[in-house]
């Protein structure tokens, strides 16, 4: 089952904000902002919506971690050769 914050963590290592990651999903930004701040119950039902930005945020290169692939539990990492806007060091600026 996936986690509002595997969802939010994946979001974060990208470097993409809620409206980008909707548009990409193609799910509306309330419904992904309610997604992320489900706050009844940690596990999210397999829905549409979360199929659809599972499916983005994996079409981005993050790959969800059930619990026992990593230390403590579920989590998310970046499929190795993929670009994140988040992690880049920035351009020097020429003067």
């Amino acid at each position: 089952m996936i986690t509002r914050e595997q969802i939010k963590a994946g979001r974060a290592l990208l470097g993409i904000d809620q409206r980008d990651l909707a548009a990409r999903a193609g799910v509306s930004l309330v419904t992904l902002r309610r997604l992320e701040g489900h706050a009844e119950n940690a596990g999210l039902v397999a829905s549409t919506s979360v199929r659809k930005v599972v499916a983005a945020l994996e079409g981005m290169g993050v790959r969800f971690l059930s619990e026992g692939d990593v230390a403590t539990g579920a989590g998310v990492s970046l499929t190795a050769g993929m670009p994140t806007r988040a992690l880049r060091a920035p351009q020097d600026e020429e003067g």
